[in-house]
């Protein structure tokens, strides 16, 4: 059972990191699907994190009591540039890409964002890198692979890669392999700068916690304020069109759900409590697999199809990303990682065998100590 304990803490931040990409696929799909019916991406990004925050707010209330640090002006500063670089400029540019584009392109391009989320993590020193070491070699080609291949799938296209579901669906050219090259150009910028603010979100996130180590409270904090934010970005960009507010019981009120529930709520959640011990990249690094599950569940239920320069964009995205997590993986290993509990933690166990001598020494003193203490 021990081994079994031991298995699982070694695999819960794999397991959470790789809940969380399935639960940012089904945000792709749900999300095109309620864009491709008319929403305004502008009041999605208002209805998502409104439920992110009804969600959240009460566990952060009750769960927080004792852990939530005092409000301070630096704090709140930090908060609301979180709250206005996720849920609002990040959110708002990836869903216009999204519409330009369809939900695989999305998600591939989406793969730039740890190479991105790397190179801040580095500027602001979270991150170390020692060019001698074969560990930071990895990860600075597969940062490069990275970008490499994100220009694959924005650039080339190639045939048509028949699936034997898709075979026959030449009609959906709007939404699948004859995606026209402007409007691909145009989603790629669009998706670029919210990965840009989606990493600033993941570096400033890491070093709020340091100050403010209250995930649950944190999030439903970054989720009233990305609420409030975006309620003023959409009624000016979307002014005299009360219609865009209205929501039914369709796709568009699923998805609004889906994404506050899983994608803002949670997801702002789990990523934070990963941060803590493993640093953003890590947590960045499995998109690819978000990618490929988005790729399969797009041609069968938006009938997508996919092109050969896509395929193979894909492919160096994925290699790339994986090099950066196999140096990452080495840098959790080693002693020289800038990692603050690993060395708290050592010293504590390290005084462990002192205060046992001192017991005994005592002991023979005339102090009693039972064979519990000895242990």
């Amino acid at each position: 059972m021990e081994a079994v304990r031991e298995l699982y803490n070694r695999a819960k931040p794999f397991l959470a990191v790789i809940f969380l990409q399935f639960g940012l696929a089904g945000m792709d799909i749900l999300t095109k699907v309620a864009l491709n019916e008319g929403m305004s991406n502008y009041v999605f990004v208002v209805y998502r994190h409104a439920v992110a925050t009804l969600v959240i707010a009460p566990f952060a209330i009750i769960l927080d009591k004792k852990v939530r640090p005092k409000m301070t002006p630096s704090i709140f500063a930090k908060l609301v540039l979180l709250s206005l670089l996720e849920p609002v400029i990040d959110q708002n540019l990836y869903s216009i890409g999204l519409k330009y584009t369809t939900a695989t392109f999305a998600a591939a391009m989406c793969n730039i964002l740890p190479a991105i989320t790397f190179i801040m993590a580095w500027i602001f020193r979270l991150e170390k890198v020692k060019l001698t070491s074969i560990r930071s070699q990895a990860k600075i080609v597969g940062t490069v692979a990275t970008v490499a291949g994100a220009m694959i799938m924005t650039l080339v296209r190639g045939p048509i890669v028949e699936l034997f579901w898709t075979t026959g669906n030449a009609g959906h050219n709007s939404q699948s392999g004859g995606l026209n090259l402007s409007h691909a150009i145009k989603g790629s910028i669009m998706i670029t700068i919210g990965c840009f603010s989606w990493a600033a979100f993941m570096i400033l996130q890491a070093i709020t916690l340091r100050t403010y180590p209250a995930e649950l409270s944190l999030t439903a904090w970054i989720c009233l304020l990305g609420t409030t934010e975006g309620a003023i970005v959409a009624m000016v960009m979307e002014r005299g069109k009360p219609a865009v507010w209205a929501i039914n019981w369709d796709s568009k009120f699923l998805a609004a759900v889906y994404s506050g529930i899983f994608c803002s709520g949670l997801a702002y959640y789990i990523q934070g409590v990963i941060m803590k011990d493993r640093g953003p990249v890590f947590v960045t690094a499995f998109n690819p697999l978000s990618m490929v599950i988005v790729a399969v569940l797009s041609t069968i239920i938006l009938r997508e199809q996919l092109n050969l320069g896509r395929v193979l964009g894909a492919v160096v995205i994925v290699v790339g990303l994986y090099i950066v997590l196999w140096g990452k993986s080495k840098d959790h290993k080693s002693p020289s990682i800038d990692e603050q509990a690993i060395p708290t933690h050592e010293t504590k166990i390290d005084k462990e065998p002192f205060s046992q001598t001192v017991t005994h020494i005592n002991s023979s003193k005339g102090t009693t100590a039972t064979e519990d203490e000895g242990i």
